[in-house]
């Protein structure tokens, strides 16, 4: 039985999610770093928000873990790098906040614009300056979005309902859909140039760390007001506290922060500064979408290997799962064979989808048949590394896709080029769900992979299977199956044998020191 670590708050029902699908789960919020390291060798899966940090240290104790569940939008506390050098799947809930989050930026917008949180403590200490506290409205005003994904979409439908002008940066925001959504694609020097109100709403990663600075700051109107309810480190707090100092931005509402809990901050103490303590998600409801969100996701991993919402691997559902069952075979037959032919370092990996499978979620079919090509030289390699560890060996791996069928309804093809030679292998399926190998090195042949396979390439010449099938008999070596190929009468030949004991040493031996032997391998599957 699967077992999972819930190590932060998270609603009851989360729990009761993972218990009635069969799945053990341990409710521990609060463990210190040192406890989690002790106790983590013992799961499956890992269910945390943000609290908990999931280091590269802890998860060097994490012997079993399959999954990280986030629950919620930012992984920033996990190192996803590390869990997917260890083939730990990582998921999110993208979904589950998006409106909360985008309702707290609107808040924020109206805080920022009329002064409410300085004007609140200014009225409850009795003084009543009504003069003091003059705002600006929101309507007819352009309202920057940066990144512009489900929350930033939310944020600009919002906005329009506010009579609003919202323009967006983002660079995988196209055309069609900043139509759809109403808002004007712009360069990111444009949107400072133009914006009255700035909100960010993208990850925090290398590009975009740091990205309000003093040098865009610079680039920005006289007066602008920022809100920032994404992620803290996308803003330089001491560049935006020494603008808000000298006007350049009139206000700032801030409610994520580089450190925290933000204890102290460069911005404190000011009365043109909003801010909140990572309140974007901070909703009853919220709260229990997301954490029923990762527990399905997680449960559905454990149970059917379906993949929803991870932040390092394809998308991958049960329906799919289903679809993709018999071709998942077929990528991992495929892989696998090559991977025990090759004997020298790997330079590139081109896999070929044909016919039928072409019009499918083909994404989890590479994995698998990178995974299945290393799998012969590297024992921790599975279907979420692969595709990492190909990248960290400078393997370079490339699909090819065509919709139109060849000789099969349905093809795969999978090549490899290596410091000495190249390889290819194709399959396809029979009846549907049969892997069957139809080719390996252009030599075309029809065979099905049994457990335990000899393959012998070889010169096309008389008396060769033969000598062969007598050589196998006297080692008490039963052949199941025996398929053969050739690329010309008396040229180049390979043969797959499926035999139902052991090829030991000698036994393979006998076979190499046949006439006209050209190379000879025991492959398992």
């Amino acid at each position: 039985m699967s077992k999972v670590l819930i190590s932060d708050a998270l609603a009851p029902r989360a729990v009761e999610i993972f218990t009635s699908r069969g799945i053990g789960v341990d409710f521990l919020p609060g463990l210190k770093a040192e406890e989690l390291k002790a106790r983590i060798a013992a799961y499956d899966g890992l269910a945390v928000r943000s609290a908990t940090k999931v280091t590269k240290d802890l998860l060097d104790h994490a012997k079993s873990l399959k999954i990280i569940g986030r629950a919620g939008i930012g992984v920033d506390n996990i190192d996803v790098a590390a869990a997917t050098e260890r083939g730990i799947v990582v998921m999110n809930t993208p979904y589950g906040n998006s409106t909360t989050a985008a309702e707290h930026s609107i808040a924020m917008l109206f805080a920022l614009c009329r002064q409410i949180p300085a004007a609140d403590r200014s009225t409850q200490a009795g003084k009543w300056e009504k003069s003091r506290f003059m705002g600006v409205e929101l309507c007819g005003k352009t309202l920057g979005i940066i990144g512009c994904g489900n929350i930033g979409a939310l944020v600009a439908q919002r906005a329009h309902g506010l009579a609003m002008k919202p323009i967006a940066f983002d660079p995988y925001l196209s055309e069609e859909r900043a139509l759809a959504i109403g808002v004007e694609k712009v360069s990111l020097d444009e949107l400072f140039g133009r914006a009255d109100f700035i909100t960010l709403h993208t990850p925090l990663n290398e590009q975009t760390r740091g990205m309000i600075d003093r040098a865009a700051i610079a680039r920005m109107k006289r007066g602008v007001r920022i809100v920032n309810c994404a992620r803290g480190g996308l803003v330089v707090e001491e560049d935006l506290a020494r603008a808000l100092d000298s006007g350049q931005v009139a206000g700032a509402a801030i409610d994520v922060f580089t450190e925290e809990p933000a204890r102290t901050s460069p911005l404190f103490g000011r009365d043109t500064l909003v801010a909140t303590p990572h309140l974007g998600a901070a909703t009853a409801e919220a709260q229990e979408n997301v954490a029923l969100e990762i527990a399905e996701q997680m449960a559905d991993f454990l149970i059917s290997g379906a993949v929803v919402n991870a932040v390092n691997m394809p998308p991958l559902s049960a329906e799919e799962r289903k679809r993709l069952d018999p071709y998942m075979k077929l990528a991992e037959e495929l892989g696998s064979f090559l991977g025990q032919l090759v004997e020298s370092g790997m330079k590139s990996v081109a896999i070929g989808y044909e016919g039928a499978v072409a019009e499918l979620n083909v994404k989890p079919l590479t994995a698998i048949a990178l995974k299945s090509l290393l799998q012969p030289q590297l024992a921790t390699v599975n279907a979420v590394n692969a595709p990492f560890l190909c990248h960290a060996r400078d393997i370079r791996v490339s699909e090819t896709m065509s919709r139109e069928p060849g000789d099969y309804q349905t093809l795969m093809r999978l090549r490899v080029r290596t410091e000495g030679r190249d390889w290819e292998v194709a399959g396809t399926l029979f009846g549907g769900d049969k892997p069957r190998l139809v080719a390996v090195d252009g030599i075309a042949l029809e065979a099905e992979l049994h457990r335990t396979v000899l393959f012998v390439r070889n010169y096309d010449k008389p008396r060769f299977i033969g000598a062969l099938g007598r050589t196998l008999g006297a080692a008490e070596i039963n052949i199941a199956t025996f398929h053969s190929g050739r690329t010309a009468p008396g040229a180049e030949a390979i043969a797959l044998v499926a035999v139902d004991q052991e090829l030991t040493a000698p036994v393979l031996e006998a076979v190499r020191a046949l006439p006209n032997v050209i190379e000879v391998k025991a492959l398992q599957f």
